[in-house]
């Protein structure tokens, strides 16, 4: 049985916890990323405590030579990467005609740029291989657009774009490179919206309730195994039926 390498970014808490809970369960070794060291070694604690193999990085997605180090230091102790899930984001929401441009940046760098970066830097690793799994989480808003997130919008719409040119580059090594756009998910994130904003939002979804962490965690394990391995340059929509 061939032991794959995981490295999931944001991991510390919400979908990119549960996607590293999930691929550990499906038998790989998981490389836990995000700012907080701390948080990292919890939930790498918490995996290595149901017999599965996890360590744990910090990583700042806004900063090239942080994802750099943190993709190094992960290889050096468990080996070639094979699948990544660029998970980690950021929001600093506000009306286009009043947003700051520091707000816009801060957002555009982390969440895409930071994602392209953690991609390049997986790649000749992969290549190398021949096999691996790129897993982007881009999000609903990125294909319908939000009033008041014109930069979040921006940077997960443009995921979707990097995921399908990425897979067109890689496709001849055997790397398959997909999107999963979440709909409206219970996370730390969306727990500080109102119950009013949570009652108009849960009218426009079909199935009646909000998603899980583990609803994406089961997406973006399906993709990251050998059974989607015929599929690429595809956004697998999580969302309840909110947007068809």
């Amino acid at each position: 049985m061939i032991v794959r390498t995981a490295f999931v970014t944001g991991a510390s808490r919400g979908i990119g916890k549960a996607c590293a809970f999930a691929l550990a369960a499906a038998g790989a070794r998981v490389v836990v990323a995000a700012r907080t060291l701390d948080r990292c070694e919890e939930v790498a604690a918490e995996i290595r405590a149901q017999g599965h193999q996890a360590m744990a990085v910090a990583i700042d997605l806004s900063s090239k030579e942080s994802i750099v180090q943190a993709v190094g230091q992960a290889a050096k102790d468990f080996g070639p990467i094979h699948i990544l899930v660029n998970n980690a984001g950021i929001t600093k929401d506000g009306l286009a005609l009043r947003m700051k441009t520091e707000d816009w940046t801060s957002v555009i760098d982390t969440n895409l740029s930071g994602s392209f970066y953690a991609s390049q830097a997986v790649m000749q690793g992969m290549m190398k291989e021949r096999w691996g799994r790129i897993i982007n989480i881009a999000s609903v808003v990125g294909q319908m657009g939000n009033a008041g997130q014109a930069n979040y919008v921006a940077a997960k719409a443009g995921l979707i774009g990097l995921t399908k040119s990425l897979a067109r580059e890689l496709s001849s090594r055997n790397i398959t490179v997909n999107a999963v756009a979440p709909g409206f998910i219970s996370t730390d994130m969306t727990a500080v919206l109102s119950e009013d904003i949570k009652q108009k939002m849960l009218v426009n979804i079909p199935l009646a309730r909000f998603g899980s962490s583990e609803d994406i965690a089961e997406a973006v394990k399906f993709l990251a195994s050998d059974a989607a391995g015929y599929i690429t340059g595809h956004v697998l929509d999580v969302n309840g039926g909110m947007y068809m």
